[in-house]
């Protein structure tokens, strides 16, 4: 861009990816860009909010630096407005030099076995959600108080933080902010055994070390680890994961576990390896009275490594609760292309690509989960972001400035500069609330944000989320234009 006119972002998502990219544009030295953020829900932060276990506080401290971004003069958030509902793709292009989709992978994967969807059995995204406090999932339909045993299919942390959330003392939950509506039901469930199924060996589990670690650590509960399974599940070399300091590592925990005897907890958490789910089977009643299961071996996989393979072994495991952990997944955005497979939008460097041409669409941009899928921490995002904003700052740079390489990318291979032909801040915001007369600016999320957390101090807690939207929009209304 070439004159003194601000560059106009449109931000769609407020997770952890989306605040990255508005901070990297508005660091950027030469202070030409204004950040309008998106979000679908009155509440920002995303999976901080909504996804971070409860008795995880110090994670969810980095939104002090999303904070930050949003103090910015030059920032504005929009919340309550959902995109390809109150404001289209076109609607977007029209008003901004560029788009930044950053809507994460909020669906699960299904296993695609029998049973799946019988009573009892459930997503992992709809559980974190439900205990979470997040308004889609309050009023999920859960049966903690006659179920004894859960089993959780999946070999990654999301999976460890259901096990725990199942497990956790009443004293443990109460100082957190978990959902209200979920508190009691967990305090008061009866699971006593959760059974953590991974389909490959324990060198190849995607745990973090400290969440392997805070298992050993629980109140109420003993972590089990059979000896000679563990081993067997070991006995297949495989060079990268003994290569991989993570691996190595969790692969040292779980022999402690193993070697440890119980001390006779009220609960327990047992963790299995090389076992995949093969039917979920329903009991008299038509719920979920037991996982099938069939045992893997491993084998080498024609890329290299190890793929787990089944064998002609099952067992049957009783259980009345079921949860899949085995990954999020992205959904479409209207008007925008997507990559069903790899449930991810199509890009380059974090440039959207036309599906059809394998080109960069003009001003179209992509980051986080939605980017490259479900994976890594919350940390990750931050150089995710970088790459996508390094490849916006290439694309809007003039030719011979020497950004033609910027990002990676060859200067024919750079998004065309797009410019849209209403690119005014109070035109943009007139079209949202006649679309939405309900907007939440930040100001509203920062009542709704005192609010929670004056409910949560006579408790100790940090807070007490509201879950509904209505709640939400009551709150935000009271301080907000």
């Amino acid at each position: 861009m070439t004159d003194d006119s601000p560059i106009r972002i449109a931000v769609i998502g407020s997770g952890p990816a989306g605040f990255y990219a508005a901070g990297h544009l508005l660091k950027d030295p030469a202070g030409c860009f204004d950040v309008d953020m998106l979000e679908r829900l009155p509440t920002p932060w995303g999976l901080v909010r909504s996804g971070v276990a409860p008795d995880h506080p110090k994670i969810k401290s980095v939104t002090r630096v999303y904070e930050k971004t949003a103090a910015h003069p030059r920032f504005r958030y929009f919340g309550n407005v959902t995109f390809g509902q109150h404001v289209s793709r076109e609607d977007l292009l029209a008003h901004y030099h560029a788009i930044v989709y950053a809507t994460g992978s909020p669906s699960d994967r299904p296993l695609g076995i029998p049973g799946e969807d019988l009573p009892g059995s459930h997503a992992a995204t709809e559980f974190v959600g439900w205990y979470n406090g997040h308004p889609d999932h309050t009023h999920l339909e859960l049966d903690l108080l006659s179920a004894e045993r859960a089993v959780v299919i999946g070999n990654g942390n999301v999976a460890l933080d259901v096990a725990r959330m199942l497990v956790l003392a009443p004293e443990e939950l109460a100082p957190t902010d978990t959902a209200d509506h979920a508190l009691d039901v967990l305090a008061h469930g009866r699971v006593s055994e959760v059974v953590i199924i991974g389909r490959r060996g324990p060198a190849q589990a995607a745990f973090t070390n400290p969440e392997l670690l805070e298992l050993g650590e629980l109140a109420g509960a003993d972590v089990i680890v059979d000896r000679d399974e563990l081993e067997r599940a070991l006995a297949v070399a495989d060079p990268h994961a003994e290569q991989d300091i993570t691996s190595r590592r969790n692969v040292e925990i779980l022999r402690d576990y193993a070697a440890r005897a119980p001390k006779g907890h009220p609960k327990r958490i047992v963790l299995r390896f090389l076992l995949s789910p093969a039917a979920f089977l329903p009991d008299e009643h038509g719920r979920l009275g037991a996982v099938e299961l069939i045992r893997n071996e491993l084998v080498p996989a024609p890329g290299g490594g190890l793929r787990a393979q089944p064998t002609g072994e099952r067992e049957t495991i009783p259980a009345g609760l079921a949860f899949r952990a085995i990954g999020y997944r992205g959904i479409p955005l209207p008007g925008v292309p997507f990559d069903e497979r790899a449930a991810i939008i199509p890009n380059r460097a974090g440039r959207v690509l036309d599906p059809d041409t394998d080109t960069p669409l003009p001003g179209e941009y992509v980051v986080g989960w939605i980017k490259r899928g479900p994976s890594g921490v919350i940390g990750t995002n931050k150089k995710d972001a970088q790459e996508t904003v390094d490849a916006m700052l290439a694309d809007l740079s003039p030719p011979g400035d020497g950004s033609e390489n910027g990002a990676g990318a060859p200067a024919h291979e750079r998004s065309p500069v797009h410019v849209p032909s209403t690119p005014d801040a109070a035109a943009v915001e007139a079209l949202l609330r006649s679309r939405q007369p309900q907007l939440v600016t930040y100001s509203g999320w920062e009542a709704i944000d005192r609010h929670e957390r004056a409910l949560g101090e006579p408790a100790g807690r940090p807070r007490v989320k509201l879950t509904r939207i209505d709640e939400l929009l009551q709150v935000a209304a009271a301080e907000q234009p």
